[in-house]
Order: structure tokens, then C-alpha cells, then sequence
């Protein structure tokens, strides 16, 4: 069933509400020539557009007169969805009042609490909670909110998502944990909460790569060190190497330096038969192939 082709009213609404225009689009609106959900070819009615660009009163117009808190667009996303992105507050608590889905999923999963974890808006987070959003609820790739706050840096979400019984050890598709990911992008501070609150250090991702060892890729140093209290497997991972090869190959002497003062062996060889001595010289890592090597002769 194809829509119907919007007209210049249509569009003037459309325009008058995501601009904030509330004079225009209630004179629109009173005019009897337009529906209050007409939709754009994308799906998009006047209220997710009002919601999404956080114009509260023109919101609160459009409901009152009618609009529909529920309608999708054609991606499944709907006005309450827009508003938790934006971190609009008052718009989330209007919406969710006149009956807006609080879980409504898009059609990759998404719900507005992973788009509000994702920009940190913690009282957007809170509000969805305690209205009944699922902490534990997973997109398509079974990421779920806690996953997204790890990602993203934001300590306040997790510690709260924590709080609210978020599963630290729920997998995405690819095996990745939010410990995983928080050590990959290196935020040290998420790492040492997730740890404390039971996340199992060495869990890895499908591919055998394990949060030290991406965080050794990486050189994130203060996140190994919170790696590091939780006494990680320094030997070879299930990838067929150890956090040490992945130093090596990276060429960062002081990662080196750390996981050597942790107990890690330079000359572990891997799958391949190659120790961390050798991936350094392979790379063209110089100074951290003498020290490597020096380690091995004074041992």
C-alpha cells in the first residue's frame, strides 16, 4: 500500500514542527486540511519530528490534538525513540504519559533506552528505567544497554545499569562483552567497574581475541593496569597469541614493558611458531626487539 502524496499542508506541518514553529502548525492544524499523522515517504509523522528536535510544546499540541505517541516510522522508530536520543527529558516524560510505548523496538532492535545510554543521558536513562524499560533487552546483535554505555564511555550509565541488574557477561553476536569493548576503546574506568561488578577478565570474543589483548593492541596502558589486578591470562589465547605478540606487533615499548613486570614471557612463540621477540623484528620495531631480547639474555 503506498502513502499518500503529501500536500503542501502536509509539508508546511512537517516544517512548522520540526522547526518549533508552534503559532504556524496549530493554525495548520485548526485549519481542518491536515491530518495530525500525516507521514512523510520515510514514515515520519509531525511528532516524531517535534520529539526528535525537542520542541515540547509543539509535542504537547500535537497530542492534544490527537497525535498518536505510538506511530513508526518506517524504520520502526517512533517520537519517544527520537526524544531519549536527544536526551529531552520533559519530552520522554510527556510521552511516555500519554501512552508511548516505553520498550518499542526499531527494526534492528533498537528501544529508546540504547539510544539514550549511547549519549549519555542519564536522566533520560533513569526515567525509562524506572518506567519499566528492559535493562537487558538486546538489538539484533544482542548488544544490549549496558553493552552501548561501556562503548561509549559513560560511567554514570553503566554504574546505574549495574545498579538496575544489567548482566556485565551478555555477549553480542560477534562474543564481545561490555568489558571487551570498554578495554578496545580504552576506558580504563568502565573496565575497573565492569571487573568489580563480576565481569570475567579473560572472556573472549569469538575470534579468541581477549580484552587484554585488544587493549594491548590498542596501548591503552591504564586499562591494562585495571586488567592486570584481576591476574589475566598472559599466555597464548585462543586466538593463538598472547597480549604480548599483540604489543609487539603494535611496537609499544611501555605496554611491553608492563605485561613483561606482569609475568608475560618474550619468547612465547604462537601458532605460527613466532615469539613476541619476532613479531617485533618482522615489524621493523627496533627498540622494542633489543628490549625483548635483552629481557630473554638476562633471564
Amino acid at each position: 500500500m503506498s502513502l499518500k502524496k503529501e500536500s503542501p499542508f502536509d509539508i508546511q506541518l512537517h516544517l512548522a514542527a520540526l522547526n518549533g514553529n508552534l503559532p504556524l502548525m496549530t493554525r495548520i492544524l485548526d485549519s481542518g486540511r491536515v491530518y495530525v499523522d500525516s507521514k512523510d515517504k520515510e514514515g515520519t509523522t509531525p511528532l516524531i519530528l517535534a520529539a526528535a528536535n525537542g520542541h515540547f510544546e509543539c509535542v504537547k499540541e500535537l497530542i492534544d490534538q490527537g497525535a498518536d505517541p505510538s506511530a513508526k516510522r518506517n524504520t520502526g522508530t517512533t517520537a519517544l525513540f527520537f526524544a531519549a536520543q536527544g536526551g529531552y527529558l520533559d519530552t520522554v516524560r510527556f510521552l511516555i504519559d500519554n501512552g508511548a510505548s516505553v520498550d518499542s523496538p526499531s527494526c534492528d532492535g533498537g528501544r529508546p533506552l540504547f539510544v539514550t545510554c549511547q549519549g549519555g543521558h542519564i536522566g533520560v536513562v533513569k526515567e525509562l528505567v524506572n518506567r519499566g524499560a528492559n535493562v537487558n533487552a538486546q538489538m539484533k546483535d544482542k548488544a544490549t544497554p549496558l553493552f552501548i554505555a561501556a562503548q561509549n564511555g559513560h560511567y554514570n550509565v553503566v554504574v546505574y545499569l549495574l545498579a538496575h541488574g544489567a548482566e556485565p557477561e551478555i555477549r553480542r553476536t560477534d562474543g564481545a562483552t561490555p568489558l571487551w569493548i570498554a578495554a578496545q576503546m580504552g576506558h580504563d574506568h568502565i573496565v575497573a567497574l565492569l571487573l568489580k561488578a563480576g565481569a570475567f577478565v579473560d572472556s573472549a570474543r569469538h575470534d579468541g581475541a581477549t580484552a587484554l589483548f585488544k587493549a594491548a593492541h590498542k596501548g591503552h596502558i591504564a586499562t591494562i593496569s585495571e586488567l592486570l589486578r584481576y591476574r589475566p591470562s598472559l599466555g597464548i589465547l585462543p586466538n593463538g597469541e598472547s597480549a604480548l605478540h599483540a604489543a609487539a606487533f603494535s611496537g609499544n615499548l611501555s605496554v611491553c614493558k608492563q605485561l613483561i613486570r606482569a609475568g608475560a614471557r618474550p619468547n612465547l612463540k604462537n601458532q605460527d611458531g613466532f615469539s613476541p621477540i619476532d613479531i617485533a623484528q618482522q615489524q621493523g620495531h627496533n627498540i622494542v626487539y633489543e628490549y625483548l631480547s635483552e629481557k630473554v639474555k638476562s633471564s
